[in-house]
């Protein structure tokens, strides 16, 4: 390091991606410093992943044990199933508390320096931390960002964190609303809605585009809709944005027409959760020290190798990685693109391969991909010249899924009909999430379908919903 700096790299934002980039930067010989202003671990380890992972698990096992049909198909025969709301929603603070423990502990036992503070860019190779005992500026070789994101709250809806609110405060599950309303049903929608319904709430799911679940690949939707909508308390609205939402009580939601923004219908519900995506947090990060324009929705340019980019070209020892760059809004995207931009900082070009990067959502089943879908497929093909072929293999016909008399589900898998290449892989049933990080791999490491055909899968598993996947793909070549 030079005696002119005071570290090698300072990471402002301490989430999953900052943490990730501190500890690798640090194994590598980096003297590293992570600047935070509120919370260790972010979105994900305080407002995202895993309190939400807790309580899905908890209001899992709630949903499982009042589900006397499954039980019974296993001879198993239970009392009256009761809850406490409180202590579920202790489960998920307490894991809250260990994972931001784990994650402080880790970076004091590496030799991170943690400065506590709301920290900006300065100028070149400087930053200002502000906090209770003012203002201090810090050097570095190298400055990586790393500030996340926040719920995005279109405009007309009016929150009020109690009957109206987002994911932040959905999470600490202070109250169960009888009748709550879902806007958007991407992954935040239906987990959330998952819970909801497990607790014996009644949910309307209201979503802008003509279909539900808009991202998710359309087969997979439709599944979807049959196993984690139709059976469950919950009615659709779809086509219809909330034009109007009024905190209160009840609350009021305005439905109007997408196309000609008349009103088509009111709601008056007790609660209303706004699942609309998130935004980055860039605001008052001292981009304009050094001249850096974002984007019109805010996001920071960079570039495959996570430079921040002026003018389209790489400003010299300065990094942005996560939400903030709006290229894979996930944890462990942002934890991946921390690791490529210590790469490139030691000179070890490195680039981040975002279609082998899986996603899930942890509803029961759970819903999971990596890649494209078969539409966006089929687009790079016309533009490309190949073809594409995509095969189904279902869980009804898995040993395993059967075993567990969980056999609603499917694995499809996208690829080329002339190389094998894998484009993409889209599953939704029993352990979904897990399953996925197979192709994910096979993605990654430029593996085919005909290559995975030869792979012995442990029988009986629910992996061989993905052995028998890769069997049936047929390629020209």
């Amino acid at each position: 390091m030079s005696s002119s700096f005071d570290y090698d790299l300072i990471i402002v934002g301490a989430g999953v991606g900052g943490h990730g980039a501190a500890l690798h930067a640090v194994k590598s010989g980096l003297k590293t410093a992570i600047i935070e202003a509120a919370d260790m671990g972010g979105t994900c380890v305080n407002r995202g992943c895993i309190p939400s992972k807790a309580l899905l698990a908890a209001s899992g096992r709630v949903r499982e044990l009042r589900d006397k049909h499954h039980l019974q198909s296993f001879g198993i025969q239970v009392g009256d199933v009761q809850f406490e709301r409180s202590a579920i929603a202790d489960h998920a603070s307490n894991l809250v508390s260990k994972i931001q423990g784990d994650l402080t502990n880790s970076l004091t036992r590496l030799g991170v320096d943690t400065i506590h503070g709301w920290g900006k860019l300065a100028g070149a190779q400087k930053v200002t931390v502000t906090n209770a005992d003012g203002e201090k500026t810090y050097t570095a070789k190298d400055i990586m960002l790393s500030p996340g994101s926040v719920p995005f709250v279109p405009p007309g809806i009016e929150t009020d964190g109690k009957t109206v609110f987002t994911s932040d405060e959905a999470i600490k599950l202070d109250w169960l609303p009888q009748w709550v309303a879902i806007i958007g049903s991407g992954y935040i929608g239906l987990e959330f809605s998952d819970v909801y319904t497990a607790l014996g709430c009644e949910v309307s799911m209201i979503e802008a585009l003509p279909q539900l679940m808009p991202t998710f690949d359309p087969d997979i939707a439709k599944i979807a809709k049959r196993v984690l909508i139709d059976p469950r308390d919950i009615d659709t609205h779809v086509g219809v944005i909330a034009k109007t939402v009024t905190p209160g009580s009840p609350v009021t939601i305005e439905l109007a027409d997408l196309k000609t923004k008349e009103t088509v219908d009111v709601l008056e519900v007790d609660a209303c959760l706004v699942a609309t995506g998130r935004i980055p947090a860039t605001k008052n990060m001292g981009l304009e020290s050094l001249a850096i324009e974002t984007d019109r929705r805010g996001f920071i340019p960079v570039n495959d190798h996570m430079a921040v980019l002026r003018d389209g070209e790489p400003i010299p020892h300065l990094w942005a990685i996560g939400d903030a760059t709006g290229k894979m809004m996930l944890a462990h995207a942002a934890s991946a693109q921390g690791v490529v931009a210590v790469e490139n900082i030691l000179e070890n070009h490195r680039t981040v391969d975002y279609r082998s990067i899986p996603a899930a959502a942890f509803t029961h089943p759970e819903v999971s991909f990596v890649g494209m879908t078969e539409p966006a497929a089929k687009e790079l093909a016309a533009a490309e010249g190949f073809q594409v072929g995509s095969v189904r293999s279902y869980f009804k016909a898995n040993s395993k899924a059967l075993a567990e008399n969980e056999s609603d589900g499917l694995a499809k898998v996208i690829y080329r009909k002339d190389t094998g290449e894998i484009l993409g892989t889209h599953i939704i049933g029993i352990h979904a999430a897990d399953l996925i990080q197979e192709v994910a791999n096979a993605i990654a490491q430029g593996q085919t379908v005909k290559d995975l055909s030869f792979i012995v899968h442990t029988h009986p598993t629910l992996s061989e919903v993905l052995d028998e996947a890769f069997k049936r793909a047929e390629v020209m070549a």
